[in-house]
């Protein structure tokens, strides 16, 4: 079986670029598929996650940012040559290695690839979620981009939702959709976290969607109550970088912003809660991740991730969506039981287990045979 991967690029530390690094070293490696993975805007930037030597890559080097070095008609006449020349060197690929599927997790590539595809099936994995323009809304032209590439992906074979929640929405456009689970890396160090350390771990950009000013509201409340604790934040890039890390600054809540790094499960066992304030999230991946290295998670029930991950009172707590006050409740009530946080922890282990590799990937390869077939 032949599978091509497209995606923007593979040059920031994103949940999306791991788990397709992932899933193309999962099907080269276990089940011996032929898998290419090609890059559009990736030009001299390093890979970031470890892809394997068995998956064939390739940039098509488009560089799509070139069209802002323009303004006005010049900008959208080079965003017309650029969209061609990525259909053209896209087609001449798919010519040369003839793919059994093509897939993306990328909306905004989802005409280009519908152009060059010609009659080989094409699946959508929604990692963006359907909804997400109710939330981004960064004004009346971005607002339109979005839902005019949601439409788009009609012409997919397949949409992949994550949840059942995000497959619901993607049935307005397509009756093609499936739901499969992210493979999540989980712990095998073989350690777990004796929730001991008075760490809260918040892992995410500094974007919107992530919503890191009500985690800041909240910590502001938890911290008055217990400033012994700490709150590790990781990642620290984004578009929203410069306001929250003036915020932070003005705050006096034991707050400390690292950079992303690839050895995050162990900063979740070094941790004793994981907190997630997302306004959507189609997954959640930080959720399992923690879970697996013994952590309780707090999270909003935003649509739709948290609700499917997370039994409520068992492995976490699942928050009604913005309550600040009931957030910082609960994260107080964990704070100060360390049995309940160890109690919760074990459980997040137990239930983590169904995001492995191994009970995943054969949902997918199960796709890719009906499809085929």
């Amino acid at each position: 079986m032949r599978i091509l991967y497209v995606t923007d690029a593979l040059a920031i530390w994103g949940g999306i670029e791991r788990i397709l690094v992932e899933k193309a070293n999962y099907l080269a490696e276990y089940y011996g598929y032929d898998v290419h993975f090609i890059t559009v805007n990736q030009g001299s930037h390093p890979i970031l996650f470890p892809l394997s030597s068995k998956v064939c890559y390739k940039d098509l080097d488009i560089r799509f940012h070139q069209q802002y070095d323009f303004n006005g008609l010049g900008r959208l006449l080079k965003k017309w040559k650029l969209k061609r020349l990525f259909i053209k060197r896209l087609r001449k690929y798919v010519d040369d290695i003839k793919p059994d599927f093509i897939l993306t997790a990328r909306v905004t590539l989802v005409p280009g690839i519908v152009a060059a595809k010609k009659n080989i099936p094409f699946i959508y994995e929604s990692h963006s979620s359907y909804i997400s323009d109710r939330f981004l809304s960064d004004g009346w032209i971005s607002m339109q981009k979005r839902k005019y590439f949601n439409r788009e992906v009609r012409h997919a074979s397949v949409v992949v939702a994550l949840t059942d929640g995000d497959a619901s929405e993607w049935k307005q456009i397509t009756p093609n959709v499936c739901v499969i689970p992210n493979i999540v890396s989980l712990n095998r160090s073989g350690g777990y976290s004796s929730c001991e350390n008075k760490v809260a771990i918040f892992v995410g950009r500094f974007s919107k969607q992530k919503d890191i000013q009500s985690l800041l509201m909240i910590w502001s409340i938890v911290s008055i109550r217990h400033p012994d604790w700490h709150l590790h934040i990781y990642g620290g890039y984004g578009e929203e970088k410069k306001v929250l890390m003036d915020m932070i600054k003005e705050m006096d809540g034991n707050i400390s912003v690292f950079p992303p790094t690839l050895d995050i499960l162990a900063k979740y066992r070094e941790s004793s809660l994981l907190l997630l304030t997302s306004l959507f999230e189609p997954f959640g991946l930080v959720l399992p991740e923690a879970m697996s290295c013994g952590l309780p998670v707090v999270a909003f029930d935003c649509p739709y991730g948290p609700r499917e991950i997370i039994r409520d009172g068992v492995d976490g707590f699942v928050i009604e969506n913005r309550d600040i006050d009931k957030f910082a409740e609960k994260v107080c009530l964990l704070m100060t039981d360390h049995n309940l946080r160890v109690k919760m922890g074990n459980e997040g282990i137990k239930s983590s287990s169904r995001f492995e590799g191994n009970k995943i990937m054969p949902l997918w390869i199960n796709l890719f045979q009906s499809l085929k077939s």
